[in-house]
């Protein structure tokens, strides 16, 4: 009853905005969490790719904590030391000379239609504003960041969106190009499509898309928002395919756990923010700061994105052969530790019979189950966790 009595409460009170499952969650540690009964649950969703180094992480939890009884807040008016120490970092380990940072995924998305925007208009003049993003693409859902995606079902009750984007199906060259033609001043694309269903870009599909940018005049935007900070097992899932983007979007598992995004460019392209052009209040504000910057210190390390590719190669070939048993998976499909499994049919029971058997996982596009679990993962875990789904699988479609 006590769980019942907290969704009844919270029922009351919280807007309905989220088809939460019956459970409250109290306790995490590692690739695990507890719910207010004492049950454990093997959690293969991380937060959705928030908590890539597993709940409560004792160095992430040090840090923030003693940053808490030495400096919170400022505001971006001063310096911070924590700021300059996790911006070098980012800065260090990627493509780009500068960051601005904010706290979610959403509000960097938009601050990257608005910094593509403005430098367009700079250099090009009035008339090239319009910004081409993919179908079945996510990118928030702050008005800005929800009309560069491209699924109507989030936009059913919002419009009219804004204007200025152009949907062009995933991995489509030739349409992307004819797109180009329409006053465009950038692309912007996720490396592997994650709400969309787990959607992998065809060989050559990104390196075209910077061939046309390149030849067009176009800044190529990278949404590395769940694919980035070593989910695939790069520490940016663009590196897989070797291009470059000229702006890049980062968040969910930057401070493991903590609110925080970051917008990252090259020298050329972020000279269009000057002050007064763009702002967030709790902007890499000092506990989180320090937060991320111990989290990307473990995320950065090269032998543990290279244990990040063997355990996701690992769960990907276990993962293959359950699906040769079982007619309902009809593909499996995945990189590093952000895996799919398509059915041919829906899958939300499938998730409810993992919880019940003690696995957490979620299914987006009514029938694709997605695996985001921590980078930490072990491979027992592994094993149990797709034992757990192997007999959810079952029990569902006997």
């Amino acid at each position: 009853m006590l769980s019942q009595n907290w969704m009844e409460r919270a029922d009351k009170v919280v807007m309905q905005t989220y088809g939460r499952q019956p459970l409250v969650l109290v306790k995490g540690e590692g690739c695990r969490v507890w719910d207010d009964a004492g049950k454990e649950y093997l959690d293969f969703l991380a937060g959705l790719a928030v908590c890539n180094l597993g709940h409560a992480h004792p160095e992430v939890a040090a840090a923030a904590a003693a940053q808490m009884r030495q400096l919170v807040h400022t505001s971006n008016i001063y310096y911070t030391t924590p700021m300059v120490e996790l911006a070098e970092e980012l800065v260090r380990h990627s493509f780009a000379d500068r960051v601005f940072f904010a706290n979610s995924g959403a509000e960097v998305n938009e601050g990257a239609i608005k910094l593509c925007r403005k430098y367009a208009r700079e250099r090009y003049g009035p008339g090239r504003h319009n910004i081409i993003s993919m179908r079945n693409s996510f990118h928030g859902r702050t008005l800005g960041a929800l009309s560069a995606t491209g699924q109507d079902k989030f936009w059913q009750g919002f419009e009219p969106l804004l204007p200025g984007f152009i949907f062009v199906p995933f991995n489509d060259l030739a349409a992307l190009e004819k797109a180009t033609e329409v006053g465009a001043c950038a692309v912007l694309l996720e490396p592997i499509q994650g709400e969309g269903g787990v959607c992998l870009p065809d060989p050559g599909f990104l390196a075209g898309v910077r061939q046309i940018c390149d030849k067009k005049g176009l800044l190529l935007v990278v949404d590395e928002v769940q694919t980035g900070l070593g989910r695939t097992g790069r520490l940016f899932a663009h590196e897989h395919y070797g291009v470059k983007p000229d702006v890049m979007t980062l968040a969910k598992a930057l401070a493991n756990g903590l609110p925080m995004g970051a917008l990252l460019a090259t020298e050329q392209v972020a000279q269009a923010f000057v002050p007064g052009t763009h702002a967030s209040t709790f902007g890499a504000g000092p506990v989180i700061a320090t937060a991320a910057k111990t989290a990307f210190g473990i995320l950065s390390n090269p032998d543990f994105l290279a244990a990040v590719r063997e355990k996701g190669d690992y769960l990907g070939q276990k993962a293959a052969v359950l699906a040769k048993k079982l007619p309902v998976v009809k593909e499996v499909r995945g990189l590093g530790l952000i895996w799919g499994l398509e059915l041919t049919q829906e899958g939300g029971a499938v998730v409810n019979a993992c919880r019940e058997r003690g696995l957490l996982i979620n299914c987006t596009q009514g029938n694709i189950l997605r695996f985001l679990p921590p980078l930490v993962v072990s491979q027992e875990e592994i094993d149990r966790g797709l034992e757990i789904l192997a007999a959810s699988l079952g029990a569902v479609f006997p």
